[in-house]
């Protein structure tokens, strides 16, 4: 039983990702799904955290909209995602960047 759902996850993995890490700052586009019309979002920000769990992997992505921060969870393999393209990439030394949850009234662009 575990080998079938193994199979099927294999399956279901998106090849088209390219390697992101904490602290990239990346231009997402998604489908949206607006009434019967479907349409392309862009969404850019940092990555602030990333979950490597196979297919249930996932990436959180924080902007500033108007001196508020917005935190958004995006699943790795999620068929919603379009494209993923690194705008700008920094190295950042931990894995998790929280502390940025904190940083007020500044322009999170610089990395």
């Amino acid at each position: 039983m575990k080998n079938i759902i193994e199979e099927f996850e294999k399956t279901q993995i998106n090849k088209n990702i390219p390697l992101i890490n904490t602290g990239y700052y990346i231009e997402i586009k998604i489908w949206i799904l607006e009434g019967k019309k479907k349409r392309i979002q862009k969404f850019d920000g940092i990555i602030i955290s990333i979950k490597n769990r196979g297919l249930n992997s996932s990436f959180t992505v924080r902007k500033i909209i108007n001196n508020e921060g917005v935190e958004r969870v995006f699943q790795t393999h999620s068929p919603i995602i379009k494209e993923i393209k690194i705008v700008n990439y920094n190295n950042s030394k931990k894995s998790k960047l929280y502390y940025l949850r904190n940083i007020k009234n500044k322009n999170l662009n610089i990395f």
